[in-house]
């Protein structure tokens, strides 16, 4: 169902009719995966663990996601990857999806261990120097 714009008189889609498959960006499949799985931005900024300045400049197709961040978008919304990538194929795949979401938490454990390690090496260089100066 449309409207005209009352200022143009040109024809305008409903709100809530905005997406169109054949058209829509990253960004807009992003964007109607997450109100599918009845998320806000501010919910599924946080369960990726990025900013909600940082989702929202994915939704508008300002910025892209990391691969990891990519996968872990794909998981929790129970969208296919090559979906939210290029719009072919089935929107939700619950098998590829799964796994999506298994391979999304392998990879945030990667990265936390890695941010340990790291913190590690830092504790023991400044213990280091506390030694040093004492």
């Amino acid at each position: 169902m449309s409207d005209q714009d009352e200022w143009t008189g040109e024809e305008v889609m409903d709100t809530e009719d905005w997406y169109v498959p054949e058209v829509a960006t990253f960004g807009d499949r992003l964007t109607a995966a997450r109100e599918q799985a009845g998320l806000s931005q501010s919910d599924l900024a946080r369960k990726l663990g990025v900013k909600k300045v940082t989702l929202v400049s994915w939704e508008d197709d300002l910025n892209e996601p990391r691969a990891n961040r990519l996968q872990m978008v794909s998981g929790l919304l129970g969208v296919s990857l090559k979906w939210l990538l290029t719009g072919e194929g089935d929107d939700v795949d619950v098998e590829e999806s799964t796994a999506s979401a298994d391979q999304a938490i392998l990879s945030e454990i990667r990265e936390i261990h890695t941010q340990l390690q790291n913190a590690t090496k830092r504790l023991a260089v400044l213990e280091k120097r506390l030694r040093k100066g004492a």
